[in-house]
């Protein structure tokens, strides 16, 4: 491993049951009068959105809000959301919600500062030259998982094509996030265990990629630590306001910590959420600890380490069977088949998946071979042949 690599440590939160109520004092303090608020039909639904709108009115801020927006955002929602930033004349974008909501509000402050097609902006984080600088972002995350709140990149749907693109620019990242464990209290018990195995996967992913980040790797630690603490917690008990708050610090964790490193549990991923429309979340928890056992010969060691610091005993194999046990407290399907996926579809799923921008950083190489290995695992349920 080259002794070399290039850090950055997300932007300023605030933390803390209550924090929504200074939002509107932050935003007015940046000289905002007019924002888009962006969020998804669910979230724009809910009493606390409510509150929001009116607590920027008596701000002095004039709020519109745009709410036309996918489970998965697609490059129409964010076209729209321009135009209505523009029509509103927009001087900011106030983005809630879960990773779609953050999503489509980041990638709208990207559309409305450029006039070049947004695919141009795949995993680039300097370049193509915007037209204008991208309007501040404030992000409140209403789950605990993406922690795209803490992130320069954004996960767009093409309808057309059927794939999911990470676009990329540094400017995306949010000038202000607050994390307020009273947001999330009324997430449903499964997309709180999806979202919080998407936040674990994070972690894990960022931990033993196989690059130079001892930062990233302190942080990835700790946020799985928070998982195994809190997560079943946070199911069980809705309204357990410290686990509600530490998984929403482990989404946040996690998306720090993958700025070094992601890898095929996402490449896989990536394209399967895309053809056949399963939770982002869902489908790494499924397809986790296939993708953990094909890369043990190169993380054996550092999982047995991570193992030890959570407190589970046994080194790898222990830690891959709390994996296991994990998934089925939370109800989580063994197998890629009760997602909907296809026999027949698991070529071309591999062929994506090794196209993704997050293959060549997963630890141990993988050829479309590997990926067509790893999901006829994952159809079949066992891991036997993966490590070899």
């Amino acid at each position: 491993m080259e002794l070399r690599g290039n850090w950055r440590i997300p932007t300023e939160i605030l933390a803390g049951p209550g924090r929504i109520a200074e939002l509107p004092g932050r935003v007015k303090a940046d000289g905002i009068a007019r924002v888009l608020v962006v969020t998804d039909p669910g979230v724009a639904g809910l009493p606390f959105l409510t509150s929001i709108l009116d607590g920027l009115k008596a701000a002095g801020i004039t709020p519109a809000l745009f709410k036309d927006v996918h489970p998965d955002p697609q490059l129409a929602d964010i076209l729209a959301g321009a135009a209505a930033y523009k029509a509103h004349n927009a001087e900011a974008i106030i983005a809630i919600g879960g990773g779609s909501g953050l999503d489509c509000g980041k990638s709208i402050g990207l559309a409305v500062s450029t006039s070049r097609p947004l695919w141009d902006f795949e995993i680039t984080l300097t370049g193509p030259a915007l037209d204008t600088p991208i309007p501040p972002i404030f992000a409140v995350p209403t789950t605990a998982g993406t922690g795209s709140e803490v992130g320069r990149a954004t996960v767009v749907i093409d309808t057309e094509k059927r794939r999911k693109y990470i676009l990329l620019h540094a400017q995306m990242l949010p000038r202000l996030v607050i994390l307020d464990p009273e947001l999330t209290y009324g997430l449903p018990p499964n997309v709180t265990a999806w979202t919080g195995m998407d936040a674990l996967a994070h972690c894990l992913e960022a931990y033993y990629g196989d690059f130079y980040h001892p930062i990233a790797d302190g942080i990835a630690i700790e946020g799985m630590r928070l998982v195994k603490e809190n997560l079943q917690l946070a199911v069980n008990e809705p309204k357990n306001t410290t686990a509600r708050m530490n998984m929403q610090a482990a989404a946040s964790m996690g998306a720090t910590a993958f700025q070094k490193a992601l890898g095929a549990i996402h490449s896989l991923s990536h394209p399967i959420g895309a053809r056949f429309h399963a939770h982002h979340g869902l489908t790494n928890a499924v397809l986790m600890p296939y993708v953990l056992a094909f890369n043990r010969p190169l993380i054996e060691d550092k999982i047995a380490y991570a193992a030890q610091a959570l407190g589970i005993p046994g080194g790898f194999d222990g830690f891959q069977n709390w994996i296991l046990e994990l998934r089925t407290a939370l109800k989580i399907p063994h197998t890629i088949d009760q997602l909907k996926v296809t026999p027949d579809a698991l070529e071309d799923l591999a062929a994506e998946a090794v196209a993704d921008p997050n293959t060549p950083d997963n630890p141990r190489t993988a050829t479309q071979a590997d990926m067509l290995r790893i999901l006829q695992a994952a159809m079949a349920g066992t891991f036997t042949g993966l490590s070899s």
